[in-house]
């Protein structure tokens, strides 16, 4: 995975790193969604964006309990719009 050593651990940075994404913060091209998702090596949790051939782009670990209570803000997307 290519994410950065942060984990992302509360539902607030959750949502900054939606927002960050959706305002092109990370320079990624071709965005075409985010979505919870489970390594198949370990088991950990992570929030990955997707191109639109489902390819990882960019991605951040996040703990059980963001993942368990963020994915109907992955789902619906961030209800503020800057940070």
């Amino acid at each position: 995975m290519n994410q950065e050593t942060s984990m992302i651990t509360n539902l607030e940075d959750l949502e900054t790193f939606l927002i960050s994404v959706e305002n092109g913060g990370f320079g990624l091209i071709n965005v075409a969604g985010i979505a919870m998702a489970t390594n198949n090596k370990d088991g950990r949790r992570f929030v990955a964006v997707l191109d639109d051939k489902h390819q990882l782009l960019l991605s951040r670990w996040v703990t059980e309990e963001v993942f368990q209570t963020g994915q109907d803000l992955v789902r619906n997307g961030p209800s503020r719009t800057t940070h």
